[in-house]
């Protein structure tokens, strides 16, 4: 009788160790899948994290939107479902939510500023810092620039300036979709025959300040042979392939990218 008893402790025994090594790797298993989830957030890009946040602001904009043009109006009611039929019209958007309802827009800021580093070196960044004098003191104002496009042909570039860099950029973001304008893409190299629209159709030039840019139609699988902040209005205007040549205080990021548009806009006009 004692032999039995005590087989069957030891398997008892031997049971319990095996419950508690499937809960101690159950508990591994959770807590690798907590950390690859903490990962995957962590991945995200600011970017990636500030769309999301303009997606759910836009909806709650155009939950309680109330137009306030005529415009505005015809697209609430749901009579011009397409922003190409108000480009083709040559009407003027005044209202930000128009584009909202009509267009899912990707976001990207241009760094315009530049902050303090070790040993008088900088780093560029989002926001451009300004101050002026007064009897109180210094008074900051900060600006942003914003590009908002569908990566489909249509883009925008947007200025804001506020007090504080959150309502700033959301001012960018705001004048940019007033700003956007429709990009003809095709194929316009002589060293490609696609017919699909990754470049542009010819050679156009823009200046705006000092700055030149010269755009030139690329092949396929070129690129985006630019400056990295003019990437940024390519990619989102839909232009995968394209040869750029710059003049002037390209440093200047603001004049870059708004002689940028305006090379993109006189290929847009012919």
């Amino acid at each position: 009788m004692e032999k039995t008893e005590i087989k069957e402790e030891k398997v008892e025994l031997k049971k319990e160790e095996k419950e508690n090594i499937a809960e101690k790797v159950d508990e591994k298993e959770t807590e690798k899948e907590s950390k690859e989830e903490y990962k995957e957030i962590k991945e995200l890009t600011r970017e990636e994290r500030i769309e999301e946040r303009l997606e759910q602001a836009r909806k709650e904009r155009l939950a309680v939107w109330k137009p306030k043009t005529k415009l505005g109006k015809l697209v609430k009611e749901g009579k011009i479902k397409d922003i190409d039929e108000i480009f083709e019209k040559g009407d003027k958007i005044e209202e930000a939510e128009i584009v909202d309802s009509l267009v899912h827009l990707s976001y990207a800021l241009v760094k315009i500023g530049q902050s303090k580093g070790k040993f008088g070196g900088g780093k560029r960044r989002e926001w451009r810092q300004t101050q002026r004098k007064s009897a109180e003191g210094n008074i900051r104002n900060f600006g942003a620039l914003a590009i908002v496009g569908d990566l489909a042909g249509h883009v925008g570039v947007g200025y804001g300036k506020a007090k504080e860099t959150v309502p700033a950029r959301e001012k960018a973001a705001r004048y940019a979709k007033l700003n956007l304008v429709k990009i003809k893409r095709s194929c316009g190299s002589f060293d490609c025959g696609c017919k699909e629209e990754h470049s542009i159709a010819f050679a156009a030039e823009g200046k705006v300040g000092s700055v030149v840019v010269r755009i030139m139609p690329a092949p396929k699988g070129t690129g985006l042979v630019c400056d990295d902040e003019c990437k940024k209005l390519f990619r989102l205007a839909g232009i995968k392939d394209i040869y750029t040549k710059s003049f002037g205080q390209t440093r200047t990021k603001i004049n870059m990218i708004n002689a940028t548009l305006a090379a993109l806009k006189k290929v847009s006009a012919i």
